[in-house]
């Protein structure tokens, strides 16, 4: 029996359909080879030259995946496009192939543990590590616990002795991964390494300073967005409080403005989205407001080591600013004016900026100077979350003391 030609495309659109759901791709099926510039976004000649090379050999391994495939670039130097267009490139030829960012992939996986999975662990795991063709994004900033680095160990040892066929997208050096990691992604056997843009070196004057040690170790992949507890509303509130801190953090543009009370999580993501950067080499400014006010008060002494026209350029024009707890400072004429001079600059030159504070929406305008709180709540520039999950520090010092209570009274 053959199938006619009514029922050979319907078979066909039926597979087609089937190869979309199983590559996970979602929104980024969108990013094909077509809609992608071969010689990338960048104005320089050197760069375009490059990403032109590294465009030809992604369209070879689309055609003909074997081995690995390593795209390293900063961050914006179309990695994830490339990635994807290739993924969609194979199923429109008619073959599987399964795309998931890391930090997902982690996700899904603590996530079977759940008695509430609709998966179990095994399977899941399994069908990650045997996919036909796996893409791994983001890859790099997830091994900060050691569940994380066993796991991805373990997949990608099973692929690398299989010599299953892999693109792995490192969102950090591959100078910066341990020493295992690098050995298979740089394998000349069996991996290809290609380079899309050389990374620019972060400056020095743009690193966490020793008052930071806490907001040092504050990252996505630490960051407890699943609080037992909660109703579910708080909870999908929290999930999209780091959803946005993420994607920010990935491609930084316009303007976010974190509100809630102390304890919820602000700081921490926005602790987070600097971390992100560092580890792309791309440079951030983490500030505390009273802190900065009180550095900028400091200059005008004659012992001073830096002048205040550097201190306040530099947290005026960062590329990617942070302002902690927006609101928590002393306010007198002058500190109003300085605030509203790095806010008015930053605001017109739409350079990249994360706000936090403790005033909810309704407060911001009573609170803040309105010369600040109308370019704060500007919906063409400003994107304003308020985290409404209650202080977490104050919960679990509750459930510590509850807990030795009931220790003591076995």
């Amino acid at each position: 029996m053959v199938p006619c030609r009514c029922v050979k495309k319907e078979l066909d659109d039926e597979r087609l359909a089937r190869l979309k759901r199983y590559s996970n791709l979602g929104m980024l099926a969108q990013f094909t080879f077509q809609n992608l510039e071969p010689q990338g976004r960048s104005g320089n000649p050197k760069n375009q030259a490059q990403f032109q090379k590294v465009y030809e050999a992604v369209k070879a391994f689309a055609a003909d995946p074997k081995g690995w495939l390593v795209l390293v670039g900063p961050s914006g130097s179309g990695k994830t496009h490339l990635a994807a267009g290739l993924a969609n490139e194979r199923i429109s030829d008619g073959f599987p192939a399964f795309y998931i960012a890391t930090p997902d992939l982690l996700d899904h996986l603590r996530a079977t543990f759940s008695p509430d999975s609709e998966i179990p662990y095994d399977e899941f795991f399994d069908q990650v590590r045997n996919a036909p063709l796996l893409i791994l994004d983001d890859f790099g900033l997830q091994t900060s616990t050691a569940w994380a680095r066993e796991k991805l160990d373990q997949l990608l040892t099973y692929r690398y002795n299989g010599k299953l066929p892999t693109v792995i997208v490192p969102i950090a050096a591959l100078e910066q991964l341990d020493d295992r990691l690098q050995t298979r992604l740089t394998d000349p056997e069996l991996s290809k390494v290609c380079v899309i843009e050389e990374k620019q070196p972060v400056s020095v004057d743009y690193a966490w300073g020793p008052e930071f040690e806490l907001q040092k170790s504050m990252t996505f992949e630490n960051f407890d967005r699943r609080r037992v507890n909660l109703p579910l509303e708080q909870q999908e509130n929290l999930e999209e409080a780091y959803r946005i801190a993420f994607e920010f953090a990935k491609s930084p543009e316009d303007w976010i403005l974190f509100m809630g009370e102390p304890g919820c999580g602000k700081t921490h993501l926005a602790s987070a989205i600097v971390n992100y950067r560092y580890q792309a080499g791309k440079p951030a400014l983490f500030v505390v407001v009273s802190d900065f006010l009180d550095h900028l008060r400091s200059t005008f002494s004659p012992e001073s080591k830096i002048s205040y026209d550097q201190l306040f350029e530099k947290v005026k024009t960062a590329p990617l600013l942070v302002l902690d707890d927006l609101g928590e400072q002393i306010s007198t004429p002058w500190v109003k004016e300085k605030l509203y001079q790095v806010i008015n600059y930053r605001y017109n030159a739409k350079l990249p900026t994360v706000i936090t504070t403790r005033y909810a929406p309704d407060e911001i305008v009573v609170n803040l100077e309105s010369s600040i709180s109308s370019r704060l709540v500007d919906r063409k520039i400003s994107n304003a979350f308020n985290i409404t999950v209650p202080d977490f520090r104050t919960d679990a010092a509750s459930q510590k003391r509850t807990s030795r209570r009931e220790r003591r009274g076995r």
